[in-house]
């Protein structure tokens, strides 16, 4: 058997035609390969391979001249195969049937390089998302500044509707769960001043750490749960259902049919919310001191008194109708940039009340480091 050689010519139709013979197989398909590529082969030039003296043809042999086949094809070129035994046709058909280019896998990227990447990106999502919120904050505003001028345009049938939602509606979680907080508070309080003497100073503990942070916290975010989850679902559910356009096809501003009267109606009954869980936790810590503590409610008022001013009531009040809204402000623009997809009001809503609780601590902690710093 002789090695495997490949010989060139031009047609007289301007083509090229290919004679190959020998042995085209793994051991010569270094040099074979060199042959082909220096071949002079243009791409668009008509290409006849002749395989009439090959003695040998196994896979490696057999796409080298399949690739060569393909390229010229590629390039617009007519291009095929003359003289084909049986077997060699059979062994050309078997490697373009698998002839299924796959994607190479990536290298893995560094593990430092791919952190700092994914907190490059988390950084421009985060100033992205705050760059949105400051618009949709600037449009509130402006509509805001609008209804003023012109009260007339203020929706009183959905402000008083979603107040009712909102707030009457939320009053039985609400006041369970500051109910059980009092408990709660009243309990571990006393079982850690009983070790010096000093279990009735839970009430004070009860009456601070209520009145200034635990009942409005818990109660935005009971309600950023509630109803900011609401306000996104009932705006995207209209989305994906086309009724905001069809609002803005006949004149109507969705910022004022949709946005203001639950924005309105969170930062007026919110405070309510807030005086409400004030009074069930009070409640509750009472109750608790006069079951494990024997301290009689009159007791417990009177200590009450003393425990705490007024500005402890005032901060709690005045933190709520912040938190409303901000809770009002994520939940109507993650429930305008809902996609026309089911999926889509899924996960905006859980971005809604993700966004709005975290908004709310970091807002809650600034309060208590300006209320701190200004000695009240």
């Amino acid at each position: 058997m002789t090695a495997g050689w490949l010989e060139t010519a031009r047609t007289e139709s301007g083509g090229i035609a290919l004679r190959a013979g020998g042995l085209w197989d793994a051991g010569n398909v270094a040099r074979l390969d060199a042959d082909l590529r220096g071949a002079g082969l243009t791409g668009t030039a008509p290409l006849t391979i002749d395989l009439a003296e090959v003695e040998r043809l196994d896979t490696a042999g057999a796409w080298l001249l399949h690739r060569t086949v393909k390229r010229c094809r590629a390039a617009g070129g007519d291009a095929g195969f003359s003289g084909l035994r049986p077997e060699h046709e059979a062994m050309l058909q078997q490697v373009a049937a698998n002839d299924r280019p796959a994607e190479i896998e990536p290298p893995a990227p560094n593990p430092l390089l791919a952190i700092l990447a994914h907190i490059g990106r988390a950084a421009v999502d985060i100033a992205g998302e705050t760059r949105q919120q400051i618009a949709f904050l600037g449009l509130i505003l402006v509509t805001l500044g609008r209804v003023i001028r012109q009260p007339g345009r203020l929706r009183l049938t959905p402000l008083v509707h979603h107040m009712e939602k909102v707030g009457f509606d939320a009053l039985p979680i609400v006041g369970l769960i500051s109910l059980l907080i009092g408990v709660v508070l009243a309990y571990q309080g006393a079982t850690q001043l009983q070790r010096f003497g000093a279990e009735v100073f839970v009430i004070n503990l009860i009456a601070v750490s209520v009145l200034r942070e635990i009942a409005i916290l818990l109660t935005a975010i009971v309600v950023a749960g509630r109803s900011g989850s609401a306000f996104t679902a009932e705006i995207g559910s209209m989305i994906v259902h086309e009724e905001v356009d069809a609002m803005r096809t006949l004149g109507l501003d969705p910022m004022e049919v949709l946005v203001l009267p639950r924005l309105l109606a969170l930062v007026l009954t919110l405070p309510l919310l807030a005086f409400f869980a004030d009074m069930m936790g009070l409640f509750g810590g009472m109750m608790m001191c006069w079951l494990a503590l024997d301290i009689s409610p009159g007791l417990y008022l009177e200590r009450l008194n003393d425990a705490v001013s007024l500005w402890s009531f005032w901060i709690g009040i005045i933190k709520a109708p912040v938190f409303a809204f901000l809770i009002a402000m994520v939940g109507c623009l993650e429930g305008l940039r809902v996609e026309r997809s089911a999926e889509s009001v899924g996960r905006q809503t859980t971005r809604s009340v993700v966004t709005s609780i975290f908004l709310v601590i970091v807002v809650d902690a600034i309060f208590s480091i300006f209320f701190a710093a200004v000695g009240v």
